[in-house]
């Protein structure tokens, strides 16, 4: 198999307002994209500021492409029981069409129950709910009837083949393949009471299996798996930031309902999935990581770890030029990149 592709993963979690986490966030995929990655993903949440700060992917997206010039944008997902899919159709569609047909579209059915009162819904109708307003979106994007005889203006040309299906289980996966979409793979998921301290790649593996498995002929696969990664120049510094932002995680999870085993902080770090460290640990730890070489990208993410911006920065350069080049995975124009950031003249 080819060397993955590489994506910058954001929640947008900076310790700041609204407006200067936008501005931070647009900084850092400006920076991704300077550094040679090829695909920068934002995830949706309502409600929460500590789970996630961006509500309005569409918008922000479309702010991020005036911004940059080659690197794809990407919901990293839409919350789609809780949308109207026929808008989201459009505002995927106008967002494209202003990026300059630089937009992916990552979907997925929820997982913060509560979230989901405000739309007048109950979180146990979420999967059939999902399915509905999936086909619903689908039909909007092919240019098909969506109702009355309407069909969506502008026409969203290819976007309905660059959806992507979020999901943590081998079901999910086939549904994902049997449709021809992208399978996003989670930086950490719910784990079965026997399986506490499985490695990630043991509960993942069965959900690309699956995914393949039901891939029809001729459909290239689309395998982005989203880590938890943070370089740091001295693994002192990712330990401060980790004890931190990882503890804080954990007690989250816990909060929800999950169990997260270990109290230490190398505990935390194994249970929340967690690559930090300098170039050659973070090296090391993904390459013990087997989804990863069955994956076509790999999303990298600073959360749970939510080091400071500026530390964030670094982590770009330090995963794009010393721990990339180490796994044999490649930079869009790598050859022209330094560590410093700057292009050789």
């Amino acid at each position: 198999m080819s060397a993955p592709t590489l994506a910058f993963f954001s929640r947008l979690l900076d310790d700041a307002p609204a407006a200067e986490r936008y501005r931070l966030g647009t900084d850092q995929i400006r920076h991704a994209e300077r550094f040679g990655i090829q695909r920068a993903w934002v995830a949706q949440h309502h409600f929460t500021e500590g789970e996630g700060g961006l509500p309005s992917p569409f918008v922000f997206l479309t702010h991020a492409a005036a911004h940059t010039s080659e690197i794809r944008l990407a919901t990293g997902v839409v919350t789609l029981p809780l949308e109207e899919p026929v808008r989201v159709a459009e505002d995927a569609t106008v967002a494209d069409l202003l990026s300059g047909g630089r937009i992916d579209l990552g979907l997925g059915s929820g997982g913060t129950p509560s979230s989901f009162v405000p739309f007048g819904l109950d979180a146990a109708d979420k999967a059939a709910v999902h399915t509905e307003k999936l086909r619903v979106l689908r039909t909007a994007l092919r240019g098909e009837d969506v109702g009355a005889g309407n069909r969506i203006y502008p026409s969203a040309g290819t976007l309905d083949r660059r959806i992507w299906q979020a999901t943590f289980s081998a079901p999910g996966g086939t549904r994902a393949g049997a449709a021809g979409d992208g399978l996003l793979l989670s930086r950490t998921q719910p784990r079965p009471a026997d399986l506490l301290r499985a490695p990630l790649a043991d509960l993942q593996q069965p959900i690309v299996d699956a995914y393949l498995d039901a891939l029809p002929a001729g459909i290239a696969p689309r395998i982005t798996a989203s880590r938890t990664v943070f370089v740091a120049d001295d693994r002192a510094d990712a330990l401060r930031f980790a004890e931190i932002g990882l503890r804080r995680a954990a007690a989250n999870f816990r909060r929800q309902g999950q169990t997260i085993p270990g109290e230490t902080l190398d505990e935390l770090i194994a249970s929340l999935d967690t690559h930090l460290g300098t170039p050659d640990e973070v090296a090391a730890s993904l390459a013990a990581d087997a989804t990863l070489g069955r994956a076509t990208e790999v999303a990298f993410q600073v959360h749970s770890v939510d080091a400071p911006h500026d530390f964030i920065l670094r982590s770009i350069e330090l995963f794009a030029t010393e721990v990339a080049p180490t796994l044999g995975w490649t930079t869009r124009d790598a050859a022209s990149l330094t560590t410093s950031g700057k292009e050789h003249p």
